[in-house]
């Protein structure tokens, strides 16, 4: 095991100092926005927060268009990178306070933003602050990679690629410890159904998070009420109903990150198949009872691939009512040794018809690290050396993260396993141990990767 006397002595000396930068981080609201080029004004504003904080911890920081921003320290050839985020997801509803204004509360951080991904942002510079004022001897150039659109489309870290290239191994601490060896392939677009009785319709926040309200206009007696009441009910769904010239239901869900569907409860599915359960006669409702339902693996549509690491999910993050059509968006996770063409292919077959148009993006393929290379091992000891945990093994996940987007990149972190840190939810959390345990295994992730 590692000496960790003077680290600890370091973070107490400094986690009070940790806890400010990031209660400064979480009061900007940034979510993706269009005010301002190229992510929203609040992007812009948090990345000029967390530039100057990675100056006083003693890095050279440098604004790549407010795209994203790094700071640097070492020396040699080869780069190591640690790649964070600072933009969130909507904070959406449920809160027991101010998303944007960070509290402490029986030893953890509420806030957006604290686990995903700021809180990680912030243990990094401290990791890198010990290392400084210690005079470690970097063989290896240190960039800390901040970008401003990781929850939408990672646009922020092609810029830092095209600008800067790719680094010779590193990190995002933006998933799991201890460490994530593979990430499924990413699918993801929406569907327009045109024709539909559906009077208006609004539902979901963000395209790769499971749906947690929806609320629906449908003509005056279009279902049978007590049926679709019955099915809500005997499903423990919340819901609200409103009777008047037209009729106004709320269906009320639980809200998870797409890529672990089955920890939350989708609103958008529960309401369209409690319409069909109880006669609603529309294309739309038909089409996804058919195709999709109350499915979490697509298995409806013939696509629920499974292989030893991983299976497929999917999940309805969004639905509107726009002019005469609706949309609904698509997100799927699929297994690591699984093609994008074998997913894509079989829902084409299926999907479109007079009434329905499938628009699938660009598909994202699935990332695969040997868990016995030397990146690997070298951030499982600094796991295993700072926790005393050397039985976990690292695993593969759904989620896509930075390490799809740069080269030699494996996520690492923030998120303990066991822990729930309601990340995409309402009462984001961390627990302050935890935050400083983060700062504990990153210096030594550090030391190891500058060693290989």
């Amino acid at each position: 095991m590692i000496l960790m006397t003077d680290v600890n002595k370091f973070i107490e000396e400094n986690i009070e100092a940790m806890k400010a930068d990031l209660g400064k981080l979480v009061s900007h609201n940034s979510v993706f926005s269009e005010d301002q080029l190229p992510f929203g004004s609040e992007n812009r504003k948090v990345l000029d927060d967390a530039l100057a904080m990675m100056d006083k911890v003693g890095l050279k920081s440098t604004n790549l268009n407010y795209y994203c921003g790094y700071g640097q320290t070492g020396q040699g050839d080869k780069t190591i990178g640690i790649l964070a985020h600072l933009d969130v997801v909507p904070s959406g509803e449920g809160w027991d306070s101010d998303p944007f204004e960070m509290i402490e509360k029986d030893g953890y951080l509420y806030g957006r933003g604290v686990s995903d991904d700021k809180g990680a942002a912030v243990a990094s510079m401290y990791a890198l602050k010990y290392l400084i004022e210690n005079d470690y001897p970097f063989k290896k150039t240190v960039r800390l990679i901040l970008g401003c659109n990781e929850e939408s489309g990672s646009r922020c870290l092609a810029h830092y690629v095209e600008k800067e290239g790719h680094i010779d191994l590193g990190f995002t601490p933006d998933a799991n410890f201890p460490g994530i060896f593979a990430e499924k392939g990413i699918v993801g677009g929406s569907v327009i159904t045109k024709g539909s009785k559906i009077i208006d319709i609004d539902g979901g926040f963000v395209s790769n998070a499971v749906a947690s309200k929806v609320r629906v206009v449908i003509p005056a007696g279009s279902i049978d009420k007590d049926k679709f009441e019955a099915y809500l009910s005997k499903q423990d769904i919340r819901f609200e109903f409103e009777e008047a010239e037209a009729w106004t239901i709320t269906v009320y869900g639980v809200a998870a990150h797409a890529s672990t569907p089955e920890l939350g409860r989708n609103a958008i599915s529960y309401l369209m198949e409690a319409l069909y359960e109880s006669g609603f006669d529309d294309v739309m409702s038909d089409y996804y009872h058919r195709f999709i339902g109350l499915s979490l693996h697509g298995e409806p549509l013939g696509i629920d691939f499974k292989d030893q690491y991983t299976d497929l999910t999917f999940n309805v993050g969004i639905i509107r009512k726009q002019g005469d059509d609706i949309f609904f968006t698509i997100d799927i996770r699929f297994p690591v040794l699984t093609r994008s063409n074998q997913v894509i292919e079989k829902m084409e077959e299926q999907m479109n018809d007079e009434h329905h148009s499938l628009d699938l993006g660009k598909a994202v393929e699935p990332l695969f690290f040997d868990p016995n290379g030397p990146m690997l091992r070298a951030l499982k000891k600094a796991y295993a050396d700072v926790t005393g945990d050397d039985q976990t093994e690292m695993f593969a996940i759904g989620g896509g993260t930075y390490s799809k987007g740069i080269n030699n990149c494996i996520a690492f972190g923030c998120e303990f396993l066991g822990a729930d840190n309601h990340i995409h939810n309402a009462n984001e959390c961390l627990s302050v141990e935890e935050f400083k345990l983060q700062v504990k295994i990153y210096i030594e992730a550090i030391k190891n990767l500058n060693e290989i």
